[in-house]
């Protein structure tokens, strides 16, 4: 099957062209790093076995087929959160990461979309949260549970939008974490927290100034 005209580098096809039906993972995994894990890996499938797994072929399948009958939503990222640029945690931490994002688009995203991890550093067992429906323009805050490696060093991963039925929108999100002895993102979290739990507790008798456990 002759391959469509798809502005790609031709060094990329030329290595692809190669390929055997063996290596399916592998023009599965690149058809949808190409597409910006627009598509999950079973859609990714379908157009790869419907052009006999040709990968141009396959995208400019993918290009004719959707992009007229798709209205993908719009996410922007905003900000980190939590876990901004040079903040550590040491190894073996709970933490909550949070990123700040935007429907940056004019309609309301679809019920039924959510925060998934698509490459990278997991940093968990938690790899899907539920996001609810944003209206246009709308600002919302999206946390995960998470935990550090066990070793020192710089990691990182990235998680994307997706919609109930398995199409992936918007900016890739990161999550860039320096692993460190002595890092304090973790106590610092943990002090929050029990700085939360302590205002909302009736005041003592007997405590005076900024000592919550008073004063000897």
């Amino acid at each position: 099957m002759e391959g469509m005209d798809v502005d790609l580098d031709p060094e990329l096809m030329q290595k692809f062209s190669c390929l055997g039906t063996t290596d399916k993972d592998v023009l599965i995994s690149e058809f949808q790093r190409l597409l910006g894990f627009q598509l999950n890996p079973a859609g990714c499938a379908f157009f790869l076995d419907m052009t006999n797994w040709n990968l141009q072929a396959a995208i400019g399948a993918y290009y004719d087929f959707e992009s007229p009958n798709i209205s993908v939503p719009s996410m922007s990222f905003v900000e980190d959160v939590t876990i901004g640029e040079g903040e550590s945690i040491p190894p073996d931490t709970q933490f909550i990461k949070t990123w700040r994002i935007q429907n940056s688009g004019a309609e309301a995203w679809p019920p039924g979309v959510c925060l998934k991890y698509v490459g990278g550093d997991q940093f968990g067992h938690v790899n899907m949260v539920m996001v609810r429906s944003l209206e246009p323009q709308e600002i919302a805050d999206v946390s995960v549970q998470m935990c550090s490696p066990s070793r020192a060093g710089m990691y990182q991963g990235q998680w994307r939008m997706c919609t109930a039925t398995g199409l992936y929108y918007g900016d890739v999100i990161w999550v860039i974490l320096s692993v460190e002895v002595g890092g304090l993102l973790g106590v610092t979290q943990q002090l929050s927290s029990f700085e939360t739990e302590f205002n909302t507790q009736p005041h003592r008798k007997g405590l005076h100034g900024p000592y919550p456990f008073g004063q000897s």
